[in-house]
């Protein structure tokens, strides 16, 4: 699998890499009185649980503007965002963060039937194990949010989907009930906001984790066109084909190109110059719809 190396994370005055993940890099202070963290959004683009080449250009800034907003958006709910001062060479992609346990599980919410979610439902009538009413189309809002849970795999492998019972398991049911009630509260919230904007929030993940106090927190990036699907409302009502329904503001344009020209085996293709420029045109877009 294609994985970011150590050499992708850039050199910052003050600040020693700790680690990269498929699209971020974290650094933690130099000063040991310092338990505060950096997390630099790099221009870096999955799909398919793989780094593809080239980045998309700017991305490390736009999506960094549209996680700064919506945690300010969602202000109520405790997150990881530290006070502080950013340093020059990345103060357009990078958050100063609290130093949190992470919990090893994606909060998936689905609000409509997509992506590996229609491909499952088509086969067994059900998304991650959940029944659903039948006759169901690809894009059709479902009859209320799921929590669908995932197990976040290390670096190099897929990560799974995983029942609610499984999550119990590795977090406790105290704690995973507060993951699965606070991630469909924040995705009510969202969408609402979204839907003000003429948007859809059709599903998306976050990730938490918890400080010294045991307080859940929400972490990493949030809302953004990678970690979610955003379409455009009026499309969704009027549109008669998947394709015109969900006219996306997110990566879908580079997950449909991988899907269409690539078979999942051996090292993924080099993406072309004009799917790139769509998708940055697409973020840049969703940020002024929703006046980021």
């Amino acid at each position: 699998m294609s994985t970011p190396s150590e050499g992708t994370a850039q050199s910052i005055p003050g600040w020693r890499h700790i680690y990269s993940g498929k699209v971020r890099d974290l650094y933690a202070s130099e000063d040991p009185a310092d338990t505060r963290i950096l997390v630099v959004a790099s221009d870096r683009v999955s799909a398919f649980d793989f780094v593809l080449s080239p980045g998309i250009t700017d991305k490390g800034a736009l999506l960094t503007r549209l996680s700064r907003w919506w945690f300010a958006q969602l202000s109520d709910f405790p997150n990881h965002i530290a006070e502080g001062e950013l340093p020059d060479a990345v103060a357009d992609r990078a958050m100063l963060a609290q130093s949190l346990e992470m919990l090893p599980i994606e909060c998936v919410v689905r609000g409509y039937i997509t992506g590996s979610g229609w491909v499952e439902y088509q086969e067994s009538g059900t998304v991650c194990g959940i029944p659903l009413p039948a006759g169901l189309q690809n894009g059709d809002r479902l009859p209320e949010p799921l929590f669908t849970p995932a197990y976040k795999a290390p670096m190099g492998e897929h990560d799974e989907n995983i029942t609610f019972e499984r999550a119990v398991e590795l977090v406790g049911v105290e704690r995973a009930a507060e993951l699965r009630d606070t991630s469909l509260a924040i995705y009510a919230r969202a969408a609402a906001i979204a839907e003000e904007k003429g948007l859809i929030l059709a599903d998306t993940k976050f990730e938490f984790g918890t400080d010294a106090d045991g307080t859940l927190r929400l972490a990493d990036e949030v809302l953004t066109s990678d970690s979610s699907r955003y379409w455009d409302a009026e499309a969704w009502r009027t549109g008669t084909t998947p394709n015109e329904r969900m006219a996306s503001f997110d990566k879908q344009i580079v997950r449909d190109w991988m899907a269409a020209n690539w078979d999942q085996q051996g090292e993924p293709p080099l993406l072309p110059e004009d799917i790139v420029a769509r998708t940055a045109d697409r973020y840049r877009e969703l940020i002024e719809r929703l006046g980021a």
